[in-house]
């Protein structure tokens, strides 16, 4: 067994893309698994953390804010996209892969593109309730297209589509620890409130500055905060919380590696609406509030939260108007849990999907291509 996987660029395509590694993995232990990145990008970090190696292609994206710097950029995207192409055609054509994987972001693109025309096997996960524009270009070479909302014939041939849910990291799968141990890990106070705020692997800077100018609200509303800032905000908030002499409420993380920890410690969070950070959220089975980011394409976020707040399972608050009301409506959670929310939140929740996609991986590379 012998597979490239490519994409990332964010926490939302990176931590699938080593879920579905760490399955084939464990289906096939002597499985060799080449990721595929954007250089400069968080996957040339996280990848390598999991125990797996990587390449990168000189590869960006498409620039769609405005300002001479992004002109700039998007001037030289035709020729980063013919140089990656280059040099991922000679990597696909060393590694010989039995199947390539795209995952979405920037540098599935040319690799899924080259692996296609060159005879390759391919297959994408779309983890998102509305196609990125990646897995669209991509869609009609693919031979299987894994997804994990309903309705997603809008973008894809039907024939393609798999039903397989979001692959998320094992331990949120298995989540067989206690609140109070998740409490005593962020040395809260497990017999109190405690909300997790999470804006996503890079942060979210609406979010956290909510938090900054209305620090006083924990303390005077007794409730906890366990809060990942992320890295370009956290010296920020660090300053801030000593300043408001708030440390007992308030604690300031830049990155959280044990999820688990936090959500199940968590009587209530805030969240992006990312797809993976959603699909961890409904195997929680928590109160939500989302705040999408409007800063991602087509407004996918709002797209992804409205799929939980069509059915009961969580709340949103726009990004323009979470300062003014969010910790409200987190409040509001708090001081009247919702079981039926939970409920649906958890009805949601699809366990396995990583095994899922290996299942059609698997399917993929058994099938004759004359029968594709």
């Amino acid at each position: 067994m012998k597979a490239i996987i490519s994409g990332g660029g964010s926490g939302g395509h990176i931590f699938p893309a080593i879920a579905i590694a760490n399955a084939l993995k464990a289906r096939y232990a002597d499985a060799e698994i080449l990721f595929v990145g954007a250089e400069g990008r968080m996957e040339m970090e996280k990848v390598p953390a999991a125990g797996y190696k990587i390449v990168g292609l000189p590869i960006d994206g498409l620039h769609r804010q405005i300002n001479w710097e992004n002109i700039k950029r998007n001037v030289q995207l035709p020729f980063k996209v013919v140089k990656s192409r280059l040099k991922v055609r000679k990597v696909i054509k060393e590694f010989n892969p039995d199947i390539v994987i795209g995952v979405g972001g920037f540098a599935s693109e040319p690799t899924l593109k080259m692996a296609s025309k060159m005879g390759y096997k391919t297959l994408i996960q779309e983890q998102n309730s509305y196609a990125g524009l990646t897995n669209k270009t991509l869609a009609h070479k693919a031979k299987t297209i894994c997804v994990a909302y309903e309705g997603m014939e809008r973008f894809f041939p039907a024939e393609k589509i798999v039903f397989t849910g979001n692959p998320v990291r094992a331990d949120i799968e298995q989540m067989n620890i206690s609140h109070e141990e998740g409490c005593k890990h962020f040395e809260v106070n497990p017999e109190g409130k405690v909300v997790l705020s999470v804006g996503g692997s890079l942060g979210a800077r609406s979010i956290n500055l909510m938090i900054i100018n209305h620090l006083d609200f924990f303390k005077e509303n007794n409730i906890q905060i366990i809060w990942q800032t992320g890295k370009w905000m956290y010296q920020q908030a660090c300053d801030a919380v000593k300043k408001a002499g708030v440390e007992e409420w308030v604690k300031v993380h830049q990155f959280i590696s044990r999820m688990d920890m936090a959500y199940v410690a968590a009587n209530a969070i805030i969240s992006r609406a990312g797809a993976i950070a959603i699909s961890e959220l409904c195997l929680v089975g928590k109160p939500i509030v989302l705040i999408p980011s409007p800063n991602v394409a087509e407004d996918h976020q709002t797209k992804n939260a409205m799929a939980l707040v069509n059915k009961g399972a969580a709340k949103m608050v726009r990004d323009n108007e979470c300062g003014e009301k969010g910790l409200d409506v987190v409040k509001e959670l708090l001081d009247s849990p919702s079981e039926a929310m939970s409920e649906a939140c958890k009805a949601m929740g699809v366990k396995g999907a990583a095994d899922k996609i290996v299942d059609e991986i698997v399917k993929l590379i058994q099938t004759p291509s004359s029968n594709l």
